[in-house]
């Protein structure tokens, strides 16, 4: 998927700055996509040229002024034809696989102050995001545009469950295999 078609969603929901772009990358979209405030204006400049936005310019007193962007005629049938098109697999590049794969010719107390490391980050993001779960399961009914985004999130905190498990796994794995390894 390209960062266009993301982009060309969030818009699809309502006209946005640049700005609100970027933020919804970081409070939305952070458990399955990530783009900089730079890769979004990049972005949308190249979307502007392909005639898939355009932007209406809202004066602001003591600062530039500011873009409202909006889907064309012409991004949503770009937005449309990618969405019709079958996803694939997203291929896994992970630094702490690599280092587990090896694992048996490095120390391992290294290993382990890896694990206990990503322990923390995926305990940090999946507290998050057991908070934002808890204000959507607050709203008594809520619209559909929550109910939806509230599968992606559901999506987001297994993510994080998994890496949790796996890296516990591990570690119970490391004692049992120094347990074995000590008796000979």
């Amino acid at each position: 998927m390209a960062l266009a078609h993301t982009v060309l969603a969030l818009l699809a929901q309502q006209p946005k700055s640049g700005y609100d772009v970027s933020k919804c990358f970081d409070e939305g979209l952070s458990c399955y996509w990530r783009a900089s405030q730079q890769q979004v204006y990049r972005e949308l400049s190249k979307m502007e040229a392909q005639g898939w936005v355009d932007f209406e310019t809202v004066p602001q007193e003591g600062k530039p002024d500011k873009k409202i962007y909006q889907i064309t005629l012409e991004g949503w049938e770009e937005f449309t034809r990618w969405y019709a098109e079958p996803t694939e697999r997203t291929q896994i590049r992970e630094d702490l696989l690599v280092k587990v794969m090896i694992g048996y010719k490095m120390p391992r107390d290294l290993l382990r102050k890896e694990l206990h490391h990503r322990l923390k980050l995926h305990q940090a993001q999946l507290a998050m995001y057991k908070e934002k779960q808890a204000a959507y399961l607050s709203k008594v009914k809520p619209p559909a545009e929550i109910q939806f985004k509230y599968l992606t999130l559901k999506r987001g905190i297994a993510y994080e469950e998994s890496w949790l498990t796996w890296c516990s796994d591990v570690l119970e794995f490391l004692d049992q295999y120094e347990a074995d390894t000590d008796g000979r």
